[in-house]
This record gives structure tokens, C-alpha cells and sequence, in this order.
């Protein structure tokens, strides 16, 4: 029985989130079970349906539950033994790896990719545009229902932004506000147009998407990737009507699909009728050149899902990003999603609609892109200063992350081990490949993000003497 406490500065959808995780973990919502529905949750509760969704959506997001077609939402195979768990406070290591766990207690240096240093993030204007937003006009939009694509001033924003930034082609109605890139992935596969559900995706791949494609019943098929992005051979002969790929920087590897590649699978995609979800989650950090124009932008066939996030460069925590969808699928999204409501909060997309309008998310990006870049360059300095030709780097053109190949073939769970034992974490390759038996197991990844300036040389150097002695 869900508790809400109407006085509390807690968010409602975030009480319901929280309460719902935990009944998952400790088996009172036991695996396969079917929940209410959002909208008799709702009036259980008495409250917005749109607040019931928020949180489904943030459970779907991380894992818990799932969206079954026909069948609403149900609750996931976790990947942890759940009747060993006490009934009492969940701990961070017991919600399965979603909080920080024990172990990062103790963690000196964190090479964690995919997230910033919470100081970049611009409190002050953030603040700024809240209270305007709340003193202002906008005030009594924010408490009803958001259009199912998001604001309208904020998809006019991102228009303008991503044609002069990637080279996208786009109109307001084809952008789709989400909490999150899978949550972005989920709604495509709900509007999937062909019977076939079979999507090729990257070897290896951001295991995030993988994870979505199976829960909503597809075959996956693993294309390898080279050094210029997924081998196109295998892909035409492949059976697959979709394709998920980051042609702009491939991760983990971090490869980039040069220009005759983006030709040659923007016409398989047009001559077999199939769909191309372009991944494009960290394109405003490249630090040699001018960033590489978005595939959707050469697209004249209109074959490409375009998907982007604000986590790379904002926030992990602010949950949004954005899905461009070609204008002969927008009946399809029209007629599915029809009576839903947007799962981002409104007030949300109004602050940063104003954070853009006013020209400061440029700016923002701007920054964030020097400050990354010389952490990317002492990085790439200390590495070869310590470990010399023991290691190969990949992927070191763009990006928060490098892989790290060790050529002496050490393996990558001594690797990770040894590296605690220092305070030390570092990322294994292994969870992202979708065939394991073919996994080369002697890389690791480093995420500098969140690694302040003056800390990398030091913590390079005791990687070094963990590693090599």
C-alpha cells in the first residue's frame, strides 16, 4: 500500500518511485506481476495521472519494471537474489547498483564515465530561470498537462540549436521531449512499424538500449565494430529492419563512421525499407576539429530516428533528452501516444527552454568543452608518461571516456581488482558486449568527467604502479 505525504517537500511521483523500488527489491512486488495501471493508480490516490507516470517512467528507466504492450507495466527479473534480502532499509548495495554502493565509500579516485563534475553544473542561472518561471506568466502552465512532446518553446530551441550545432534537419512537431535516452528508445519501439521485430546494434554497445530492445521482445543482432564504425558487410546481410548505432562516437570503442560509411548505411536503410536510430549522446565534446554533422543531417531518405540527451553536457540527473522522428512516422506517434502526457516535468523544460532562448546553453557547452578537453589532454599526457607502449588508447578524439587496451594481455577483473586495491575505480569493458565468448578481455574504460583537473596525474600514476608496479 503506497503512502503519500502531501506535506512533504518531496515530489509525489518520487515518493511513488521510491516506495514502488522498494517493494520490488525486497520482494513485496514479486517478478512478472502485473501493476495497477497509471490511470486507477491515480485514482487510488487521488492525483494526476501524469504524476503516476513520472514515476513508471523513472522505474522503467532504471530497470524495475517494464512496459508490455496490451499488458501495462510488469515487474523485471532483477539481476540479484531478492529472498536474501532483509525487509528492513534498503542500502545502496541492496537497490542493485542504482545508488552509490559500499564500496564507493572508500574510493579515492573515480574514473567513472558518462557523468560531470557536479560544480559545472550552472547553479545561479539555473536558479535564475526557475524563479522567473514561477513569478512569471508561466507559472499556471507548469501545474497542468504537458503536450506529449514537451514544450513548445523548448522544441523551437532545440531546432534552432542542433541545425546550427549537427547539421539536423528538423521541424518543432518532429521533436519528442524524454526522460532519458531509453526512455526515448521505448517509445520508438512502440510506434515500430514492421512485423520483423529484429534490431542489429553495435558489438560491442551501450547496454542501456540493448537492455530495452530485449524487455520489449526483439532479437538482437551483433554487428562488430572497426576502427571506422559497424562493419556494413555484415549488416546488409544481415535480417535486421532497425539498426541502432553512435556513428559520431562510438561507445564504448569511440570510433567515427567517416562519410562514405554514413552513404552506404543511409542506402541500405533506404533501399530495404529499414530504420536507423542515430545515438548521438556525447556529439558536443570532439576536441581535433569541428564536430562531425549529425548522420540525419545527409539523410534524404528519411530513414533515421535522431536521439539525443542534455545528460552529457547539463546533468545525469536532470532525465532529459530528445528523440527526432521522420515526418512518415508522426501519424504512427500521433495515434499511439494520443491522451499521454510528457513524462519530463514541464517546469523542468520551461527553465532550460530560457537557458537556451538567452543564449547561455552555448555557452555552457563552450565551456564544458575546455574544461574537458584539458582533461582529456593531462589524461592522455599521463598515460603515456607512465605506461608508455604497455597500453593502447582508443577513442581519445571525443567524448568524457578513453579505452584503455592492455597489451600485455592482463585481464580485466585482476585489472579492476588491482585498481581497487589503490582507491581506485575503473570501468570494465565486458558488460557491453552482447557475445560474450567473443569479448577480448584486456581493456577497461576511463571516464574523466568527474575527475577534477589536479587529481589525473596523481591517480594516473598510481594506476601505473598498481598495474605494472
Amino acid at each position: 500500500m503506497l503512502h503519500i505525504d502531501h506535506n512533504s517537500q518531496k515530489p509525489i511521483y518520487q515518493q511513488i518511485y521510491e516506495q514502488m523500488k522498494q517493494d520490488i527489491v525486497i520482494g513485496n512486488l514479486p517478478i512478472g506481476m502485473r501493476l495497477t495501471s497509471t490511470r486507477a493508480l491515480a485514482r487510488e490516490l487521488q492525483i494526476g495521472r501524469n504524476t503516476v507516470e513520472n514515476a513508471y517512467a523513472q522505474l522503467v528507466l532504471e530497470g524495475y519494471i517494464t512496459s508490455v504492450a496490451s499488458s501495462g507495466y510488469v515487474v523485471n527479473n532483477l539481476q540479484f537474489n531478492l529472498n536474501q534480502r532483509t525487509r528492513g532499509r534498503v542500502t545502496t548495495s541492496e537497490a542493485g547498483g542504482v545508488a552509490v554502493n559500499r564500496e564507493m565509500a572508500n574510493i579515492r579516485y573515480n574514473f567513472q564515465y558518462g557523468s560531470l563534475d557536479a560544480a559545472s553544473f550552472p547553479d545561479k542561472l539555473w536558479r535564475k530561470y526557475l524563479a522567473e518561471v514561477l513569478d512569471g506568466p508561466e507559472a499556471q502552465e507548469i501545474h497542468g498537462d504537458a503536450d506529449v512532446k514537451g514544450d513548445l518553446a523548448l522544441r523551437n530551441q532545440l531546432m534552432e540549436y542542433l541545425y546550427h550545432s549537427r547539421g539536423v534537419n528538423c521541424q518543432p512537431e518532429q521533436i519528442v521531449i524524454c526522460s532519458g535516452t531509453q526512455a526515448a528508445l521505448e517509445m520508438m519501439i512502440k510506434i515500430f512499424p514492421y512485423g520483423k521485430k529484429k534490431v542489429a546494434m553495435e558489438e560491442p554497445c551501450y547496454n542501456g538500449a540493448s537492455v530495452i530492445f530485449r524487455s520489449n521482445g526483439f532479437e538482437i543482432l551483433p554487428i562488430p565494430v572497426c576502427e571506422d564504425g559497424i562493419e556494413l558487410n555484415e549488416l546488409a546481410t544481415s535480417s535486421a529492419r532497425m539498426v541502432h548505432i553512435a556513428p559520431s562516437h562510438q561507445f564504448p570503442m569511440g570510433s567515427v563512421m567517416p562519410i562514405h560509411k554514413r552513404i552506404e548505411i543511409l542506402n541500405w536503410a533506404q533501399q530495404h525499407d529499414n530504420i536507423i536510430i542515430e545515438d548521438d549522446y556525447d556529439s558536443e565534446f570532439r576536441y581535433n576539429g569541428r564536430p562531425i554533422p549529425a548522420l540525419q543531417s545527409i539523410d534524404q531518405y528519411e530513414r533515421v530516428v535522431y536521439i539525443g540527451t542534455f545528460s552529457k553536457a547539463l546533468s545525469p540527473g536532470l532525465r532529459m533528452a530528445y528523440m527526432i522522428l521522420p515526418t512518415w512516422l508522426l501519424p504512427a506517434y500521433q495515434e499511439r501516444f494520443t491522451g499521454y502526457q510528457c513524462t519530463v516535468p514541464l517546469l523542468e523544460q520551461k527553465i532550460l527552454a530560457r537557458f537556451m532562448e538567452e543564449g547561455h546553453w552555448e555557452k555552457h557547452v563552450r565551456k564544458i568543452c575546455l574544461s574537458q578537453k584539458k582533461k582529456h589532454d593531462i589524461l592522455i599526457y599521463a598515460i603515456k608518461q607512465t605506461m608508455g607502449n604497455k597500453v593502447r588508447i582508443y577513442g581519445h578524439q571525443a567524448g568524457l571516456h578513453i579505452l584503455l587496451e592492455f597489451l600485455d594481455g592482463q585481464q580485466e577483473d585482476d585489472l579492476v581488482r588491482q585498481a581497487l586495491e589503490y582507491k581506485i575505480k575503473v570501468c570494465p569493458v565486458s558488460p557491453f558486449w552482447l557475445n560474450k565468448q567473443g569479448y577480448r578481455n584486456h581493456a577497461l574504460i576511463l571516464g574523466y568527467g568527474m575527475m577534477p583537473e589536479r587529481d589525473i596525474p596523481r591517480a594516473v600514476e598510481m594506476l601505473s604502479r598498481a598495474w605494472f608496479g
